[in-house]
């Protein structure tokens, strides 16, 4: 994980002052890196039977399709509002200013199916517990969520209540 850590780039003051943004693009750039985090992303829930991955718009996506290859399971979109063509299901969330909404389609998981929700970053856990309600209005059974980055500092795991919260580099 340590190479991990190494490729993923510091940009200060992004996208407004006083913010350390941490830019996985590098990683995504290297076949060998990005493989190596999708399969650390899958490898404690390859035992858990896992059906179906969710992973929110955007960068989830790009972590969540390809673990979900990995476990053999189906991959499910969680967007924000007005982006998904079917019937959906919807939450509102609350931001540090304002609020915000997810929805998910209203039959992308079955009652009982066994769900792991992924993203590319835990910070405040606003986004991840809102996805975590939405799995859990279609009687949907999480297992855990797995993230490449974690912030630490922010507590977002606090918001969390899965049996398994795995991430690959946190930040203090």
């Amino acid at each position: 994980m340590e190479t991990i850590r190494r490729t993923i780039r510091d940009i200060p003051d992004f996208p407004k002052p006083g913010i350390l943004f941490r830019d996985i693009t590098p990683l995504l750039a290297s076949p060998l890196l990005f493989a190596e985090a999708v399969d650390a992303l899958a490898r404690p829930f390859l035992d858990r039977g896992v059906q179906k991955v969710v992973g929110m718009e955007s960068r989830g996506f790009i972590f969540g399709a390809p673990v979900a290859l990995r476990l053999g399971a189906g991959f499910v979109p969680v967007r924000k509002p007005g982006k998904l063509p079917y019937s959906t299901r919807r939450v509102t969330y609350q931001l540090e200013y304002g609020s915000d909404s997810l929805e998910i389609h209203a039959d992308a998981i079955q009652p009982g199916e066994k769900v792991l929700i992924i993203d590319d970053l835990l910070a405040t856990g606003g986004t991840a517990a809102a996805t975590l309600e939405l799995v859990r209005s279609l009687d949907g059974v999480v297992v855990g969520m797995a993230f490449l980055v974690e912030l630490a500092v922010l507590e977002g795991r606090k918001q969390l209540d899965v049996p398994l919260v795995h991430t690959l580099v946190c930040y203090g």
